[in-house]
């Protein structure tokens, strides 16, 4: 029979000091450890099966001699039982290193998704109203919680948090009922980082955030309760004067937002807008892909005062930007709407109108005036074609039939109704 080691009381435990195993007696096979290093930490030597294993139990002082021996007996008992506990702690190790895999907090999720997809945001705009949204309307609420935690209720919290109704008023509504454009925004982004989420094992079931079947039974339909405010746009009969004062205006911000207006372009294609892509002798400028809001090339026809235009401005060298800045980089949109805002044209809805809203001028000046089809409009404003059936068909840019329709356009805008009338949407100001 081994010889049964002596018990030692707690002090004497305490005073081991040389390195080594120290069987410490009452449980069999418990020993304290010396480390060289001068640590120390409870071993259970045993028998399991047919291998003798050492078992560990933690370290002294944290773990007592009261708790090794309790731990001891423990362990022990569950090898009589048939149990291998160093195999039994292994798996309940595994079990909560993957659980601490899977979890995941939305604000960690939102980080991770919006970092998985910036290569495909090319507008850095785009990227920062992402975050921000989330980051005023979403983590305060549910950002702390692990994404497979979150229901249909958290998401409502969300959407129905109380908001200022306006910037001067102190009276608060529902998120959901006084902003809801960016209320829907932040919801369909919630429902993508969830869908993200499941996709990489952090959540199973379904979507809390989707709308269709689940949030359009609890909240009232976005058109129900917000009316789309379209973008400000110089009236109709207005164009030809609009045209005209800006055509009397002198800089290369000025010249800026007349091309985007003869062409129907978006502020960020005509700024970006580079020498290289212009074809003067076939009157076409081809903004590529990547500048494009759709990834797509888009060919623009151009008119006889654009081409004239082009040729008015200065080229500087080394630098290839058709409308540069005086620093010479890039203009900013905020320079084109300064120069809308100082020359004070106003909508039907008394506002004061902005460059994109030209585009819808553009859009109503073929609607109402002309007899070309919507869809080559929609073509000359580079809108993506909403049927996947028709967008596979359609192979061609009419290129010609958009010429004559731009020529129309640009001698729209040449147009003065009466030099000596003010319309009502527009207001006179001192010179």
């Amino acid at each position: 029979m081994p010889k049964k080691a002596k018990e030692l009381s707690a002090l004497e435990v305490k005073r081991l000091t040389e390195p080594g195993f120290h069987f410490v007696g009452e449980v069999p096979g418990l020993a304290l450890q010396v480390l060289p290093t001068g640590g120390r930490t409870w071993v259970l030597r045993t028998m399991i099966g047919t291998k003798r294993r050492d078992m560990g139990l933690g370290g002294f002082p944290e773990v007592t001699l009261a708790d090794a021996r309790s731990k001891a007996r423990e362990a022990r008992q569950k090898i009589k039982d048939g149990i291998d506990p160093i195999a039994q702690s292994q798996v309940v190790r595994s079990a909560l290193r993957a659980a601490d895999a899977v979890v995941l907090t939305f604000r960690d999720a939102a980080s991770r998704y919006i970092e998985a997809h910036r290569p495909s945001w090319s507008n850095e705009k785009h990227l920062a109203d992402w975050s921000s949204s989330l980051e005023q309307y979403v983590h305060p609420h549910i950002g702390s919680l692990n994404v497979a935690d979150i229901r249909i209720a958290h998401v409502l919290t969300v959407l129905e948090q109380p908001v200022p109704v306006d910037r001067k008023a102190k009276q608060t509504g529902k998120f959901w009922e006084c902003r809801t454009e960016t209320a829907s925004r932040v919801r369909g982004r919630i429902e993508v980082i969830l869908d993200w989420c499941k996709g990489r094992g952090h959540r199973s079931g379904d979507n809390p955030a989707a709308w269709k079947g689940n949030l359009d039974a609890q909240l009232p339909k976005p058109e129900r309760v917000h009316r789309v405010a379209h973008y400000p746009a110089v009236q109709l009969d207005q164009m030809g004067a609009f045209m005209t004062d800006l055509r009397q205006r002198e800089g290369i911000t000025a010249r800026a937002l007349e091309f985007a207006v003869l062409c129907a372009a978006r502020s960020g294609e005509v700024r970006g807008m580079r020498w290289g892509e212009i074809d003067a002798a076939a009157g076409v400028w081809t903004v590529p892909a990547d500048r494009m809001k759709a990834k797509k090339e888009h060919r623009v026809p151009l008119s006889k005062p654009a081409l004239e235009l082009l040729a008015g401005l200065p080229r500087i060298e080394g630098n290839g930007l058709v409308f540069p800045a005086p620093r010479g980089g890039e203009l900013s949109d905020m320079g084109l709407n300064a120069i809308m805002r100082r020359m004070d044209y106003l909508d039907r809805d008394g506002r004061k109108a902005v460059p994109h809203g030209c585009r819808s001028t553009f859009r109503d000046w073929v609607a109402e005036r002309t007899n070309y089809p919507r869809d080559l409009a929609e073509m000359a404003l580079a809108h993506t074609i909403g049927n996947q059936v028709e967008a596979a068909y359609r192979r061609g840019d009419m290129m010609e039939k958009r010429r004559s329709m731009m020529k129309a356009w640009a001698d729209f805008c040449a147009e003065v109704r009466n030099d000596n009338v003010v319309g009502i949407g527009h207001k006179k100001t001192a010179a």
